[in-house]
């Protein structure tokens, strides 16, 4: 069994990402994979911001 709470405190850390820190993650990136999959948690993070901004009636 996984350790939930490990997982937590990522999402939580990963959560609190700025956009330059996923583009610092991107960039420096050691492999294909990792490079995809920090671009991929940039676009989640970018997608939950776009929402709450329509949520908010902000555009």
């Amino acid at each position: 069994m996984c350790d939930i709470q490990k997982y937590n405190r990522l999402y939580h850390d990963i959560e609190k990402l700025k956009p330059e820190d996923t583009m610092q993650l991107v960039l420096e990136a050691e492999t294909e994979e990792e490079k995809s999959f920090y671009e991929m948690v940039g676009d989640f993070l970018l997608q939950r911001k776009q929402k709450e901004v329509i949520e908010r009636n902000l555009f």
